[in-house]
């Protein structure tokens, strides 16, 4: 589930990626403070879910919301604002959710949960609906996959920009075994940066490519060795080796800068103490 945010306030905005990234599998995919960059992103992006202020610069967010509501494909959209008199435009336009500020974590974590639910069924129903010719098109794609790669290949994608991993990944000798272009790339285990759980999949990062591991982060965990790889958080592995810098956040968590990468990796505050006791702080 692919997700953008939308809120001018830095702060506020760090603070709710903070609780989606923790509570949540959804995949936040951009971070916006002007409502016309928002709309110009979502003309030629999918997404599946808004998180939206109102009081941003270019377009309000109710204005922003009424618009983007008319899409074939209409996000969730989930308003976080201190205004409650916008309640009644929200409900005419079917937000999913409204949330007014300063929100608790209980109130975060209920509506994340309630959102995934939510996906996760209306997915099921657009596969029930599909029409015959189209499972007749998947039957015959995944027979042309089959034919052509081993079965703990199938199911990956095609596109470019992303890497392919068999079902389980190998490991041995310091070496991994991933998945490239129909070709099988064995790499150096630690030039894996990081890895996160997205939906049924687990997502690898080197310094320069991305792969997709058809499998549960726990089990992709399971096959690096633990002296150097860290279960920092349920959705998240990172290689302590890359760390660049150890940043405080919210509730006495940490945020994890690494080298060559700009991306933060959380630390969830049920992982601090052995995250401490690892980096000796």
């Amino acid at each position: 589930m692919k997700a953008i945010v939308v809120e001018d306030e830095f702060l506020a905005r760090q603070e709710l990626e903070y609780y989606i990234r923790t509570h949540s599998q959804i995949e936040i995919v951009g971070s916006f403070d002007d409502g016309m960059d928002v709309l110009k992103y979502v003309q030629d992006h999918e997404v599946d879910a808004i998180f939206l202020d109102i009081n941003i610069p270019s377009l309000d967010g109710v204005f922003l919301a009424h618009t983007i509501s008319k899409f074939s494909r209409k996000p969730y959209i989930i308003f976080i604002t201190a205004y409650k008199e916008h309640a009644a435009e929200a409900f005419e336009i079917e937000a999913f959710d409204y949330i007014l500020k300063p929100y608790s974590e209980s109130r975060m974590t209920s509506m994340l949960r309630k959102l995934e639910n939510t996906y996760e069924r209306d997915q099921g129903s657009q596969t029930l609906s599909n029409t015959p010719s189209e499972k007749e098109s998947t039957e015959q794609h995944a027979e042309e996959t089959y034919s052509n790669a081993d079965q703990s290949t199938l199911g990956q994608s095609t596109t470019a920009s992303t890497t392919h991993v068999p079902h389980h990944a190998h490991v041995l000798q310091g070496k991994i075994s991933l998945w490239k272009n129909d070709k099988i790339q064995v790499i150096p285990v630690d030039d894996v940066y990081y890895a996160s759980a997205s939906e049924k999949v687990t997502n690898v990062f080197t310094k320069r490519a991305e792969y997709t591991v058809t499998s549960s982060i726990s089990e992709f965990q399971n096959t690096l060795p633990e002296e150097y790889f860290f279960r920092c958080h349920r959705s998240y592995i990172v290689n302590i080796t890359k760390i660049r810098e150890i940043v405080p956040w919210f509730n006495n968590t940490y945020l994890l800068r690494l080298h060559d990468l700009d991306y933060e990796v959380p630390v969830s505050r049920s992982k601090v103490k052995e995250f401490r006791q690892i980096m000796s702080i």
